[in-house]
């Protein structure tokens, strides 16, 4: 029985890495189509092929932090159902908020929906002290949003400085401009391939961890080959309603504005990856965007736009979490667990009053 839990779990990690490609990756080609740069079909194509080789070839650093940093070690018991039921309520959760957020196509943050449902789970099963409260504010959620802020500088700094080097250039210099955007796209897919897959890595070995599979917690390379497949498979099938929010209704993208966007991203991307930092391309890309249109003329920005996505990114966490620690419990009390704070809670209120009745 346990085993078919746990088999349940790992797909559905799988199916999570699926849609964060075409939740998430429609961010690599978003600026590409819309500048009219790469037809569409190549664009989903090839950025599909840099996803799928960030994946395997660019480590597994993200999916440690993932793994080992946000929950403390000690919640992870071999064999037990709580460890199983824990990540799959975070995970459950998280591919909701973000097939939710696909329908009203609205970017918001698979890393962020995901974090969320990590510590909802762990609040869920055993209260605030078993969350790595240190990892978690420094390396993933201040970074991740030092990150947008990052980009819309490096994007609006890249403009400035291109709009300088091109003045005085004929106008078929776009040519040039559109032709090495696919080695920017690329560049970008593979980061966003690494940082991203990882996460679900780091999960998926979270979990054989727990179930005692796995001895120590590592990723073998079935599970990078795996999820490396799946995202890239989503981006493949193009999550167009988040590619029309991010390539056309931020601002009107020419091939210059793509290709300073697709740098910044990328490169802010793949730098927190190599440091183990679970960053949200979602975010970094329209925080770019911003930046390079805000460089070009500030006013033809659409803020409120912009102000819809950063609401999102607040409210994820928040409510991915409170969601998570709601299906956790209903799972515990169907399955007769009392690995909960709820359990714990009352266990210390009961507690507390026989000592009060003890003493008088």
């Amino acid at each position: 029985m346990d085993s078919l839990f746990v088999f349940i779990v790992v797909g559905l990690i799988i199916t999570f890495t699926f849609v964060n490609g075409f939740h998430d990756g429609c961010n690599v080609v978003a600026t590409i189509i819309a500048s009219r740069s790469m037809e569409p079909e190549n664009a989903l194509f090839w950025a599909s092929v840099s996803e799928f080789i960030g994946a395997i070839a660019l480590g597994t650093a993200v999916a440690a932090t993932i793994g080992k940093g946000i929950i403390s070690p000690r919640a992870i018991e071999h064999g037990s159902l709580v460890s199983i039921f824990l990540i799959f309520s975070g995970v459950f959760c998280a591919l909701s908020w973000d097939i939710v957020t696909w329908i009203l196509g609205l970017p918001s943050s698979s890393s962020h929906a995901l974090i969320g449902g990590l510590v909802g789970g762990g609040i869920g099963a055993y209260g605030l002290d078993i969350i790595n409260w240190h990892t978690l504010l420094f390396k993933v959620i201040l970074i991740m949003f030092i990150t947008p802020i990052i980009g819309m500088a490096v994007g609006y700094l890249l403009t400035k400085i291109s709009f300088k080097l091109l003045a005085n250039c004929h106008p078929r210099i776009n040519i040039v401009i559109k032709k090495i955007q696919f080695f920017s796209m690329c560049f970008l897919g593979a980061s966003h391939g690494t940082n991203d897959a990882q996460k679900s890595m780091g999960l998926i070995a979270l979990v054989l961890t727990s179930y005692g599979t796995l001895n120590h917690f590592y990723v073998p390379e079935w599970i990078i080959f795996s999820c490396a497949l799946a995202i890239s498979l989503g981006v493949l099938s193009g999550g167009w309603r988040l590619i029309k929010t991010i390539g056309f209704k931020i601002f009107n993208l020419e091939p210059i504005h793509s290709l300073n966007s697709q740098i910044a991203a990328g490169s802010i991307i793949y730098i927190s990856g190599l440091f183990g930092s679970p960053v949200s391309t979602s975010q970094i890309m329209s925080s770019s965007i911003m930046g390079v249109g805000a460089a070009h003329r500030f006013k033809q920005v659409r803020w409120q736009v912009a102000k819809e996505i950063f609401l999102a990114w607040f409210i994820t966490i928040p409510i991915v979490s409170t969601a998570t620690i709601f299906l956790y419990w209903a799972l515990a009390f169907f399955f007769g667990l009392k690995q909960t704070s709820l359990y714990l809670f009352f266990e210390k209120i009961k507690t507390c009053m026989g000592l009060f009745y003890g003493i008088f």
